[in-house]
């Protein structure tokens, strides 16, 4: 598992985005406009100055939309492949575990759509040591009781340590889904279980980061950029 760097990445664009209705009614949630870019855009731009260059970015909600929209993902400077889901059936691990095949057998970046952030995605190009590795952020107004605990020793726990908040990035090494078959899977108890086993690290972002979940966090992030929503 450890000493392969981070080659792909997988950008999460599958969802209905029920809490931002009725704007996602008929645009998808991550062609949701912020500043000169759709959402998802930003995560596009920000992979491709990492040096990302294969990007798989799964499609569910609105697919043909975003796929007419995004196209090839030239214009963000990546190489878009697509993963085909039915709207709403995989949520997170399973929609990764669909996507499997596209990203090969080494460890891969995930990357939220509709989350904002001056993260540098070129940490992640680095070493995976265990399962998964998550950034993590001081929990947030809307999230005060946090996700996971981050040790000392930069290792994950479910239940010990610095309480912080998932921000929706992370390295994740394929072993973590063996055995998820197809269909709906969450992420988070896959990530508990590996973390209780000492197999996940993590870090702590202390930078820009927004998870745009709300039509009030969507005219935030559009204030920031100085968009008109």
């Amino acid at each position: 598992m450890a000493g392969t760097v981070p080659q792909r990445a997988m950008v999460l664009a599958a969802g209905r985005g029920e809490r931002l209705r009725p704007l996602t009614d008929r645009v998808p949630k991550p062609l949701l406009a912020a500043g000169s870019r759709p959402l998802v855009g930003h995560v596009l731009a920000r992979l491709a100055e990492a040096g990302f260059r294969e990007v798989v970015v799964n499609a569910g909600w609105q697919a043909a939309r975003l796929m007419a929209a995004l196209g090839d993902g030239g214009a963000f400077g990546v190489r878009i492949r697509w993963s085909r889901e039915p709207p709403g059936a995989y949520e997170t691990a399973g929609g990764i575990v669909a996507a499997l095949p596209l990203l090969g057998e080494g460890p891969f970046v995930v990357a939220n759509a509709d989350v904002w952030s001056g993260y540098p995605f070129a940490r992640l190009r680095r070493p995976l040591r265990g399962l998964a590795h998550l950034v993590l952020v001081d929990n947030p107004p809307h999230h005060p009781g946090g996700d996971f605990g981050l040790l000392g020793d930069g290792r994950v726990h479910p239940t010990q340590g610095r309480r912080l908040t998932y921000t929706g990035i992370a390295v994740l090494h394929p072993a973590l889904l063996a055995g998820c078959g197809c269909g709906r899977q969450p992420l988070a108890p896959l990530l508990r279980h590996a973390a209780a086993h000492g197999l996940v690290t993590g870090e702590r972002w202390e930078g820009a980061w927004l998870d745009v979940g709300t039509p009030a966090r969507l005219a935030e992030l559009r204030a920031r950029l100085g968009a008109a929503a």
